[in-house]
């Protein structure tokens, strides 16, 4: 299936599924991951530069996009965070809807999201406005960065090899992102360190 930059139908979903154009400060592996400062759900600030010295994994995320929507409902997402935090990896779910847009919600309300997907992250983010997303060059939902000890960008792409919002494709996919999480907590570097990613087009508020 070939996938647009336009809204597409996968079935009887309508799922924007989209690779948006890269930009001139897109985060790069090999290069140091953009710093941000975010506030988590509960209105605490979060720094990258407050996690140096840890490996920090970030999923981006939209509780309504179907892709995503599988990935968590599924279980998968959430058995991810749980492995890797109890290995000391930092990982970040980062919410970049603007308000009003799909997968927008409250603080208050994303709480109640968070609990309702067994959202197991160690940090639940929120970024309205999508600076840190444009930043990151982040364009779907879900999309995984994997960020070593150093501050170095190490994976940016798909969370598996299979665009599919079918949780039966789960067990026949190449699980890219946990095999560049594994990677790195080695002390190696993933291969590849870029997939295409794929899901939903992040909810920009000019989107």
């Amino acid at each position: 299936m070939k996938y647009s930059r336009r809204l597409v139908s996968v079935g009887l979903m309508a799922a924007a599924i989209g690779f948006g154009p890269y930009i001139a400060h897109a985060a790069r592996p090999g290069t140091a991951a953009p710093a941000f400062s975010l506030k988590d759900v509960d209105g605490k600030t979060v720094t990258l530069a407050s996690l140096k010295g840890k490996v920090v994994v970030i999923d981006w995320a939209n509780y309504q996009c179907p892709f995503d929507k599988m990935h968590y409902e599924s279980g998968n997402l959430p058995a991810l965070q749980k492995k890797y935090t109890d290995k000391g990896v930092v990982w970040l779910t980062i919410h970049s809807s603007a308000p009003g847009k799909q997968g927008y919600h409250a603080p208050a309300d994303m709480k109640k999201e968070n609990v309702r997907v067994k959202n197991a992250a160690t940090y639940v983010l929120t970024d309205y406005d999508g600076k840190v997303a444009r930043a990151y060059d982040a364009k779907t939902t879900p999309q995984i960065y994997v960020i070593d000890k150093a501050g170095v960008l190490q994976y940016n792409g798909a969370i598996d090899s299979i665009p599919s919002a079918k949780a039966e494709t789960l067990a026949k996919a190449v699980p890219h992102g946990a095999n560049a999480i594994d990677a790195v907590l080695a002390g190696k570097k993933p291969s590849p360190a870029a997939t295409q990613p794929y899901g939903c087009n992040i909810k920009f508020p000019d989107s």
